[in-house]
């Protein structure tokens, strides 16, 4: 059932729903959680989980993968049926790189492993907010520097990001669905046009510096080529042409090929 408990907050805080069948575990979560100034929400399964977004949206969601019933790659899959945008963060056990890459594959925006301490956690949510354009003036955010990306928008091959509505614009004129992996991805890239990017280099501005990789985690190949895909899709009905925009550089990482315009 949907635990609807909220921490006295500003106004400006986010809101946040935890989705965990343990409740020791998901108690914990949201406990320190709104002790670092977010409004926090909490269910145990899908059901409950549903029943809270139809109250109101949270800014990110944390989601169990391993639950009871329809598990979090499910739910996943329901919620980006219905929304594209709102970051989410799958807690997945230890080693389990199969889930992690179909996560990723379902728009999930980052994964923490099993067992974590909850100040990981909270370093994740920070960065996936911040990436996403969702930060507040919470405790530990107030008084950081501005990005210094511009405002409005970013265009390059025919193709327009508008940053504040968070819409990718195809030459046809298409507006392209992009999850938040997929849109933080893209803005790494517009950031730092025609430069080789190691993969490192990405996967610190993705998850954060601190993370622990495998050398044979794949999820940034998962993502590059999900990114790819919505490249392709110009608007005018052909899906299936050669991407030339992210191009592989070969022991070295990937590099955005085209010309960039800020305004």
């Amino acid at each position: 059932m949907p635990d609807t408990e909220h921490a006295p907050a500003q106004k400006t805080a986010l809101s946040l729903l935890v989705v965990d069948d343990d409740q020791d575990i998901r108690d914990l979560m949201a406990d320190y959680l709104r002790q670092h100034g977010f409004q926090v929400r909490s269910a145990d399964g899908g059901e409950a989980m549903f029943a809270c977004l139809e109250e109101e949206k949270p800014d990110l969601i944390v989601l169990d993968i391993m639950m009871p019933g329809e598990d979090g790659l499910s739910l996943c899959r329901r919620l980006r049926s219905m929304d594209s945008t709102t970051p989410v963060i799958f807690l997945t056990a230890l080693g389990d790189t199969a889930d992690r890459v179909v996560g990723l594959e379902l728009g999930a925006d980052d994964y923490v492993v099993k067992p974590f301490q909850p100040r990981e956690l909270l370093a994740r949510i920070r960065a996936v907010l911040r990436r996403a354009g969702r930060v507040a003036d919470t405790p530990a955010e107030s008084g950081s520097a501005p990005s210094g990306r511009p405002e409005k928008a970013y265009h390059f091959s025919g193709w327009t990001l508008d940053l504040s509505a968070r819409h990718l614009i195809a030459p046809g004129g298409m507006v392209v669905n992009l999850s938040g992996a997929e849109y933080r991805l893209l803005t790494i890239f517009l950031e730092h046009p025609q430069k080789v990017l190691s993969r490192d280099f990405i996967q610190d501005e993705l998850q954060g510096q601190e993370t622990d990789r495998s050398p044979f985690d794949r999820s940034l190949d998962v993502q590059v080529c999900r990114l790819r895909a919505r490249l392709r899709d110009t608007g005018d009905g052909d899906k299936g042409r050669e991407n030339k925009l992210i191009k592989t550089v070969r022991g070295d990482g990937y590099v955005f090929t085209s010309a960039i315009t800020a305004e």
